[in-house]
């Protein structure tokens, strides 16, 4: 499983208000909800809020992958947004966040999710990446670059 098959043009979401950690996770969680019928907004939201009370997943340089599982999630999901404005996230180098991947994970998908974690991770980890990432103007270009990094990661 790639980030490409769980990462659909809808969930790449381009100026996202910020404000803070939490109202960021809440916007996620109200956004997947309402797209995913099988997930509560709630319940996404106290599950990636638990996942932050272990640790944030502030990674560093700007990028924060909040990540959790979900016994509502049939398959995995992911979203990304680029926040208008950056936020702190509690990141390990105490610098704020404006990119955010988020992940949510069948209860069962331990593989998968490391898996993916990883492939994320790797995307993130590229300085040239983000700063293009932070140059985008529009969704569509945004969309077109994460797209365009995802495949060039996944290519044997």
């Amino acid at each position: 499983m790639t980030l490409e098959t769980i990462l659909p043009p809808e969930r790449v979401l381009y100026d996202v208000p910020g404000g803070s950690k939490k109202r960021v996770l809440e916007f996620f969680s109200t956004f997947i909800a309402q797209n995913t019928p099988s997930l509560d907004s709630q319940e996404v939201f106290s599950r990636l809020i638990g996942r932050e009370r272990l640790g944030s997943t502030g990674i560093g340089n700007g990028v924060a992958i909040p990540h959790a599982r979900s016994p509502h999630c049939a398959t995995p999901i992911a979203g990304f947004l680029k926040l208008s404005e950056p936020v702190d996230f509690d990141a390990i180098d105490g610098d704020p966040v404006d990119l955010v991947f988020v992940l949510l994970v069948p209860e069962e998908a331990d593989d998968t999710h490391l898996s993916l974690l990883g492939q994320v991770a790797t995307i993130m980890n590229d300085a040239q990446t983000r700063q293009e990432l932070r140059k985008t103007g529009s969704q569509r270009e945004l969309l077109d670059l994460l797209g365009s990094k995802i495949r060039e990661q996944t290519a044997p």
